[in-house]
């Protein structure tokens, strides 16, 4: 019999489940549970399992914040990972934490060429080129793709929690003062849904949903086009700038909730204006393909394929 994996993608809101059989996810064993529905992840799984009781052999999870070891803490929730508490829940000989992005990561070359969408087009990539893939959601990170004899390989990373960088006028005025008496100001309090809302609320003075404001905006309001357009403008600043860190010439991949309400808008309010400002090296930036996945099981796809790398 083929191992069984169990596979977990876990976000700031919601987390995802699914069982891999012969290496490969099983589509119609996955479901997703509300976080705040849970006292964390053992109890997901715990509830999880007592609807498919076969034990699995091995255990990837995808985790929305800093893993160390066997251990990992989320960024924007009260959770407390320890792989200890999973393999008794699960009862998992082999479990292996990684970040959620880098799961998303590893996604890339198992996707279906229906669930990515091009968005901008770049030049055709050497093979060897690496790839990104930037998380917007109730956080934002980023996570690098590179191809190695044997298999992907892609470093965990916390970018969502860089700085965000010197700005003018309105915007810049709300970055000096997101942090109060703290002097860090990070990615994510802006280039993710919640940053939207604060964005908005800066400008406008209106407390809305990311979806109030992109409807509002869709309406003709002039204060939602505003703050959505300053949202894709920054978007392509912070975005362009990790492309110059990194070189990602195979392309890059947006993907998360956040991310997929804003795609349609990025070309039409300046996306890839302030994405290619970068003086000497616009023709470079010019030449990156960026594309949204649409893929709600990316994550676990990517689960997967680093259990098979690990698991040949």
């Amino acid at each position: 019999m083929a191992d069984l994996w169990l596979l977990v993608d876990v976000g700031g809101t919601s987390t995802r489940v699914g069982l891999a059989r012969g290496g490969q996810l099983d589509r119609g064993s996955t479901h997703s549970f509300r976080n705040a529905d849970f006292s964390g992840l053992a109890d997901i799984l715990d509830h999880y399992l007592n609807r498919h009781p076969t034990p699995p052999t091995a255990l990837c999870a995808g985790v929305a914040g800093p893993v160390r070891g066997d251990t990992a803490q989320l960024t924007n929730l009260d959770w407390f990972i320890d792989s200890a508490d999973l393999a008794r829940v699960t009862g998992a000989r082999d479990i292996h934490l990684i970040n959620d992005l880098a799961a998303q990561g590893y996604a890339l070359d198992d996707l279906d060429p229906t669930d990515i969408t091009p968005l901008i087009d770049g030049t055709t990539p050497p093979p060897e080129a690496a790839r990104m893939v930037m998380g917007l959601g109730t956080g934002s990170n980023i996570a690098v793709v590179h191809r190695t004899p044997q298999g992907l390989f892609v470093p965990p990373a916390e970018a969502g929690h860089s700085s965000l960088p010197h700005s003018d006028g309105p915007i810049g005025t709300l970055i000096a003062g997101l942090a109060g008496k703290e002097t860090h100001r990070p990615l994510e309090a802006l280039l993710s849904g919640p940053g939207l809302v604060r964005l908005h609320v800066h400008l406008s003075g209106d407390i809305l949903t990311p979806a109030q404001i992109i409807a509002a905006h869709l309406a003709g309001d002039a204060g939602a086009c505003a703050s959505l357009t300053a949202f894709v403008r920054l978007l392509g600043t912070v975005l362009g700038s990790l492309a110059l860190n990194h070189l990602p010439m195979g392309g890059i991949y947006l993907i998360g909730g956040t991310a997929r309400a804003v795609a349609p808008f990025l070309l039409p309010l300046g996306f890839a204006e302030t994405f290619t400002a970068k003086g000497p090296y616009s023709h470079i930036m010019r030449d990156i393909p960026l594309s949204l996945i649409t893929d709600d099981n990316a994550a676990l796809r990517g689960c997967a394929r680093y259990l098979r790398q690990r698991h040949p």
